[in-house]
């Protein structure tokens, strides 16, 4: 398949599960500034650190408060990563492959960014943001059940997949870090009783709360992250999304287990294996921020290695191999 196309299918899958991820990342700090007596606006300008936008957010906007937050992330043309942003870039990638992926998936992306723009353009989010967010998540959730029950489970779908495991991957672990955020102003809170509040709404913005009593019962920090880490069932734990992103990877290049041919391949393997040989006593004692901080890295870098050996064309000044490229 053409390099551009399948840039265009990596982007839009990503683009478009960065969108709810977002939504969730807001309403992971709404949730838990209900059940804390933070007062002011102390707690969402670790939103803005989380999300690895600091830098533009400072340019654009005086102070870190709960409008300028929420307009930066969810509305904001120029940020390249708000809500608004990501869906419009999400339609713009449907609208150059229609020929690719079904007219289904193409209506619901239209209809997805058509419930951004109406919300943006009406700006009443703020009375009532939770169901803004909440209809963000099931559009989100729509286009996902519609590429997977009207594409065919061919080459365009794995980089569909590709796209979406590594960014939920990444937001998975940004919002355990919103957690290590909010609590590192109040260390006393550890163990309280809001401290499991507060665990309780993460749980629920990641749509893991029901889940996780089944399979953990009690709530505790440990136990948390093991989960949303470590847990090979749930579809949105980060060993989940990995071990998914390497099948689809080997899927495009027909790669066989245990061997890699490419740099993408070396570095999603070593991160699988990583993560498979990982235990939460090790995580927790080296220090979750940290190895969250370390995932965020390592998935950087496998991105940069699935442009340049997949999408980027090969610059002939350049003494490097050329990139790999599907046609």
């Amino acid at each position: 398949m053409l390099s551009r196309v399948a840039n265009s299918i990596y982007w839009m899958s990503r683009t478009l599960e960065r969108a709810e991820n977002v939504a969730r990342f807001i309403d992971v700090n709404l949730n838990l500034m209900l059940d804390t007596d933070v007062v002011g606006n102390s707690q969402w300008e670790p939103l803005v650190m989380t999300s690895g936008d600091r830098s533009l957010f400072g340019k654009l906007y005086r102070e870190s408060n709960k409008d300028s937050v929420m307009r930066f992330l969810t509305f904001d043309r120029s940020n390249p990563n708000s809500i608004y942003s990501c869906v419009l870039a999400a339609r713009e990638n449907a609208r150059s492959i229609r020929e690719i992926i079904s007219s289904e998936m193409w209506e619901q992306a239209n209809r997805f960014y058509m419930l951004v723009r109406d919300a943006a353009e009406k700006n009443t989010i703020f009375n009532n943001p939770h169901d803004f967010y909440t209809d963000v998540k099931m559009a989100s959730h729509l286009f996902d059940g519609i590429a997977d029950a009207t594409m065919s489970h061919n080459e365009p779908w794995h980089f569909l997949r590709l796209g979406k495991m590594l960014e939920r991957a990444d937001k998975t672990s940004r919002i355990l870090d919103v957690k290590y955020y909010f609590l590192l102003p109040n260390l006393y809170g550890v163990g309280s009783a809001i401290d499991g509040v507060q665990w309780a709404a993460l749980l629920r913005s990641a749509s893991s709360f029901e889940m996780y009593r089944k399979r953990r019962r009690r709530i505790t920090p440990e136990r948390v992250a093991d989960f949303l880490i470590l847990d090979r069932h749930f579809p949105r734990s980060i060993i989940y999304c990995v071990s998914r992103a390497e099948e689809s990877l080997r899927a495009i290049t027909g790669t066989a287990y245990s061997f890699y041919s490419n740099l993408p391949e070396r570095l999603l393997g070593q991160l699988t294996s990583s993560l498979n040989y990982s235990s939460i006593e090790e995580i927790m004692s080296g220090g979750l921020h940290e190895f969250l901080d370390s995932i965020q890295f390592r998935l950087n870098r496998i991105d940069d290695a699935i442009s340049e050996s997949f999408f980027a064309f090969p610059n002939p000044q350049s003494n490097k191999p050329s990139p790999v490229q599907y046609q």
